[in-house]
């Protein structure tokens, strides 16, 4: 006690002479500046990025697009740097800790955006996994149809899709120049993916879909109106868009991409991976650590699965595998059994959340099934973000393609993942930070974000459920398959692993069926340093909810720890940890 009250007075002093020294008002101006910046930022970024402030509930921009061309992105670099200059210019010393957060975390964002594009990521925008051709019909379901003007706007985004789709063939020359290549075998998926979006006419596009169903309060007259300009534009505008850079892709660029699946073999290749790994974890762990850790995560949950095999009367690990997956009940029948099963687990947990959280989402969930021409590359399930209002529910997008191939022992851990208590609570949750400026409500560090989620996984076990030993078993599987990319993103990337060697690895360390090993594989192929998040954001919420126990004992209480995670939204995980070591300094005492 002695040194906490000489702590807290010498704090008590350094804020007087901070305050003595800048006086209350230069403080006062300081943080309205920054403030004022930070807002001016966001309203940057919400107009810069029109899809963006769609997701987020921004429906200003609706009726356009993001500048893809090579000259935004020459303006985008020099307004960041403005911004980066000017916050810069203000000084954080005796402003609130709040205040000077939102400082370092703005400025770490900009300085990364210039490095990207320093670096010439943009000049890669497809892939199978997140590419724009994808991306584009992926935002249909963020965009709010309850007004004509809403469908206006749209219309007018459809017919934009021709501009956007050449300024994006132009970056993509640009990149074939500069050596910046995505793998061939990766590309010739995109064509067949830009074929299949561009393919249907009408309504039956992916596009079109908007327009088979209209709100009561839209009248007849402007119903038909809506629908015959949406299938113009369809079949006018965005097929023969498709068509044409879908022919550019399989007779220009595919042809063209690299061999080697490593970014490494990539100019500038392992710069490139040292700066993904550090913008997606957050932390300054070097690819080989993180290759050791994996390996040793892979054996110690390969270790609690084999117990769980013999707990079910097997002699080993290998021999459930082969039982689990030559067992017809341990597999779907049906795409709605993988969605209802879902639905369950979601809406199973959701009472139990007050017994783990003061802090609980607002927001309500939805589960649907994952778009038809994505299913061949899409994760097993993700997570699409509702509105802080709650007007668009969150969605947990689940594939229900391939289903008799598909194991359900993992729908249980994936649920909590993607729905409660994992992106859904932890995202709607952070959007609704009163405290928390625009920026931060809508923080998405993949570390936090993923780590969080993979944690939530286990979270149902500490509360009693998985109540099935299969599920149980699921959820082991689960945590091994993000092991397994702790070993798979950096021998690809780092150690020069080819595509056969990862499924390879995959198939001595199965973690889940092979069509989510063949996708899993091309997505870290494809998307550098993203697969390291889960498990290295998961060991750190383990690591400090451990350091808690240990230091409060019987005053641990789970829900306060929690929310002290939860309310200062998404972060870098060192900051997370040092916010962490305030909070239990000060109720430890």
């Amino acid at each position: 006690m002695r040194y906490r009250t000489l702590f807290l007075s010498l704090t008590l002093l350094l804020i007087g002479d901070l305050t003595h020294a800048y006086g209350a008002g230069d403080i006062a101006q300081r943080t309205e500046k920054l403030n004022a910046l930070i807002a001016e930022q966001w309203q940057y970024t919400m107009e810069q990025s029109p899809e963006f402030a769609t997701a987020v509930g921004d429906y200003r921009y609706n009726n356009r697009w993001s500048d893809m061309s090579l000259a935004h992105v020459r303006a985008d670099r020099r307004a960041t740097e403005r911004f980066l200059h000017r916050f810069m210019e203000v000084s954080t010393d005796g402003l609130a800790e709040q205040d000077r957060l939102n400082h370092e975390l703005m400025v770490q964002q900009l300085r990364e955006s210039i490095e990207s594009t320093d670096l010439k990521l943009y000049e890669m925008p497809v892939d199978q996994f997140s590419g724009i051709q994808i991306g584009l019909p992926g935002t249909v379901p963020t965009i709010p149809f309850d007004t004509v003007r809403q469908y206006e706007d749209y219309i007018a985004r459809l017919n934009g899709i021709p501009r956007l789709l050449l300024d994006v063939t132009e970056v993509l020359k640009q990149g074939r120049k500069d050596g910046m290549m995505p793998p061939r075998f990766l590309l010739e998926k995109v064509v067949d993916q830009t074929k299949a979006i561009g393919a249907p006419a009408g309504l039956s596009n992916a596009f079109g879909q908007p327009a088979l169903k209209f709100p009561e309060s839209i009248s007849t007259a402007d119903r038909k109106r809506l629908q015959a300009l949406i299938v113009y534009a369809v079949n006018t505008k965005v097929r023969p868009a498709y068509q044409r850079f879908a022919a550019y892709l399989e007779k220009e660029y595919a042809p063209f991409g690299r061999e080697r699946a490593g970014l490494w073999s990539l100019p500038n290749g392992d710069r490139l991976y040292e700066f993904q790994v550090r913008r997606q974890t957050t932390t300054a762990m070097r690819p080989q650590d993180i290759h050791d850790l994996g390996l040793r995560e892979v054996a110690r949950i390969e270790g609690e699965m084999a117990a769980v095999a013999q707990t079910l009367g097997f002699k080993d690990l290998a021999s459930f595998r082969v039982s689990v997956s030559g067992d017809p009940s341990q597999h779907a029948t049906s795409r709605e059994q993988i969605l209802e099963l879902y639905r369950g687990y979601i809406a199973g947990i959701e009472p139990k959340l007050p017994n783990l959280f003061g802090l609980l989402p607002k927001t309500p969930v939805e589960v649907r099934a994952v778009q038809e021409y994505r299913e061949q590359e899409a994760a097993g399930a993700e997570y699409s973000p509702g509105t802080p209002d709650g007007t668009r529910p969150g969605i947990v997008f689940v594939n229900t393609g391939s289903f008799a191939q598909r194991e359900l022992q993992t729908v249980e851990s994936t649920a909590y993942h993607e729905g409660l208590p994992g992106h859904h609570m932890q995202i709607s949750i952070a959007q609704a930070l009163p405290e928390l400026p625009l920026f931060r409500q809508n923080a998405g560090y993949t570390a936090y974000v993923e780590g969080w989620a993979l944690y939530s996984e286990r979270l149902g076990k500490d509360i009693g459920l998985y109540q099935n030993p299969y599920s149980d078993y699921g959820r082991l599987v689960s945590e091994l398959l993000r092991a397994d990319r702790l070993a798979l993103d950096t021998g690809v990337h780092y150690k020069h692993w080819t595509r056969e060697q990862m499924i390879e690895f995959f198939h001595a360390h199965p973690a889940g069926d092979e069509p989510t090993f063949q996708a899993e594989t091309d997505r870290y192929i494809a998307v550098p340093g993203q697969a390291l998040c889960y498990k290295l954001g998961q060991l750190k919420f383990l690591a400090l909810r451990d350091r808690a126990k240990a230091v409060l004992g019987e005053r641990f209480d789970i829900r306060a720890f929690h929310d002290q995670m939860l309310k200062g939204g998404a972060l870098p995980l060192s900051i997370l940890e040092a916010r962490f070591d305030a909070w239990l300094s000060e109720v430890s005492h």
